[in-house]
């Protein structure tokens, strides 16, 4: 289906016809997690605090996770009420970059809300698929599917050729 809606805007780039691009519905075959896999977080520093359910993990933060690579400044994780083996939401701030062997996504920050197995990438995000790129101010994709949307004056380059 990508290399479909990928060789059909390429023909419009092609033939010069203007794409509006307020919100662009992309798929992501590499931004797939695997939530069975162990999680290796490194960082210069971690902070955890009981009360409030919340460890901070800052200075040159790089997270792993199956073929993911996530990097930030500060990463923050919120467990669930009473039980702090139950990750609700990771919250990375700080030049973030997220990579698979695939596709590579930067931005500003990113919220992933792990029972939901959604990430919300925002602020000057910048979307690389092989050649091809694309940019907005916000990303959400579900992370079982690999379904996403970017959203926020989209823009898109596209290589004729570049995803077969």
């Amino acid at each position: 289906m990508m290399v479909a809606m990928l060789r059909i805007l390429t023909l419009a780039l092609t033939l010069a016809l203007p794409i509006p691009a307020l919100a662009q519905t992309v798929a992501f075959g590499g931004i797939k997690g695997d939530s069975s896999a162990p999680v290796e977080i490194t960082a210069d520093q971690l902070e955890v605090n009981q009360d409030t359910g919340q460890a901070t993990f800052t200075g040159d933060v790089l997270v792993i996770q199956g073929d993911m690579r996530l990097n930030a400044s500060v990463l923050k994780v919120d467990y669930g009420s009473g039980d702090a083996s139950q990750v609700q939401t990771i919250t990375a701030s700080g030049s973030v970059v997220l990579v698979s062997p695939s596709e590579a996504a930067e931005s500003d920050a990113a919220v992933y809300d792990v029972p939901n197995g959604n990430l919300v990438m925002t602020g000057n995000v910048l979307l690389t698929q092989g050649q091809n790129v694309m940019s907005g101010q916000k990303l959400t994709v579900d992370m079982d599917t690999g379904k996403g949307q970017m959203d926020g004056r989209v823009r898109t380059i596209l290589q004729p050729g570049g995803s077969k």
